[in-house]
């Protein structure tokens, strides 16, 4: 099927389920921010399950032909896998620089970084069991080795290098597991790569090949410019995208709806599949099926129409629920246009 349809990772999360407010109001967190939940502790469980299970089916009302588990579960993308490694103490944070500038509360490393035991399989599984059976292709998100190494202060390894190799080598277990659950497509969030691109030159890129090396399954890796709702400025070109070439996944995602990318750039990254930003997420307007086509169109001159999947910018986290949907429905109009041009 050309122009497949799919999230980059994330939906919103409902009110009734998370304070917006608080979280819009914040850098994304990179330790557990509990006190964003409205649900109390011993019911939150149940919460989580059933505003995941409405956003498995809003993407289904929709049309999206590759389905995630909107990250419901997840205060940010990063954190809930971060903290969840061995080697951090999550009761005494860090600190560290956002891709702003400021500081922000991390996960401090203190000890080996290890995963000991499957963090997101059961967030898989319950994404399985409600579309098993339906034709769809199913993706789990997971942070990358690089943005978590700088997204942690390290108080153990020698070097930040060091540190993102370990993280490596916990990403690489997780998305083995994933993938044995049956899972069709992992995507790995690389946004440090490009908020720090010299740093990804020494030892990023690396460090994300060592977490894919070996694994058989799909993979996609997604590098933007910060969520729209936190990150104002677009830059008019990626700071590093061409290098991804040189990365052993099969997906690019990319974002080209608000920056208005150069998409020429895409020439550059062979015959790799690129999830192709198309919504543009700082405008809670939802567009029509003509603009997301035009869009799709732009990358046509530089990859075939089977290289493109259609995708919003990056995660609809912060966007409204309803300006969500209107929006994935309208990136499925637009696919299904482009489609039947290209026949």
């Amino acid at each position: 099927m050309l122009f497949p349809t799919s999230l980059v990772g994330s939906s919103p999360q409902p009110e009734w389920l998370i304070d917006r407010a608080k979280l819009a109001g914040r850098f994304p967190p990179r330790v557990r921010a509990a006190e964003l939940w409205r649900i109390p502790a011993e019911h939150l469980d149940e919460a989580l399950d059933d505003a995941t299970a409405l956003a498995i089916a809003e993407q289904q009302a929709a049309g999206l032909d590759i389905l995630t588990d909107g990250e419901i579960r997840r205060e940010s993308y990063s954190n809930r896998f971060a903290t969840a490694l061995d080697g951090v103490d999550i009761d005494n944070p860090g600190s560290a620089l956002d891709r702003s500038g400021h500081p922000n509360p991390v996960p401090r490393v203190v000890g080996p970084i290890r995963r000991n035991r499957p963090v997101e399989v059961a967030d898989a599984r319950f994404l399985l069991a409600r579309t098993t059976g339906t034709g769809a292709t199913t993706k789990i998100t997971l942070p990358g080795p690089f943005t978590m190494s700088q997204q942690a202060q390290n108080d153990y390894y020698p070097d930040q290098a060091e540190l993102a190799m370990a993280y490596a080598d916990a990403v690489h277990d997780e998305m083995l597991d994933l993938f044995d659950a049956g899972i069709d497509i992992v995507q790995i969030d690389e946004p440090y790569m490009e908020a720090r691109s010299a740093a990804a030159r020494d030892y990023g890129l690396e460090a994300l090949n060592r977490a894919l090396e070996g694994v058989t399954g799909t993979t996609a890796v997604h590098i933007c410019f910060g969520y729209a709702a936190i990150i104002h400025d677009r830059p008019a070109g990626y700071s590093f995208l061409p290098e991804l070439f040189g990365c052993t996944c099969d997906q690019i995602s990319i974002e080209t709806a608000q920056s208005n990318l150069d998409v020429s750039v895409l020439a550059g990254l062979g015959d790799k599949k690129v999830i192709l930003g198309v919504i543009d997420l700082s405008d809670p307007e939802v567009e029509s099926a003509e603009t997301v086509a035009a869009r799709i169109r732009r990358a046509l001159e530089f990859v075939r129409p089977d290289q493109i999947v259609v995708a919003p910018d990056c995660g609809m986290k912060y966007l409204p629920r309803e300006s969500a949907a209107g929006k994935m429905r309208a990136m499925v109009a637009g696919a299904a246009l482009v489609r039947r041009e290209v026949g």
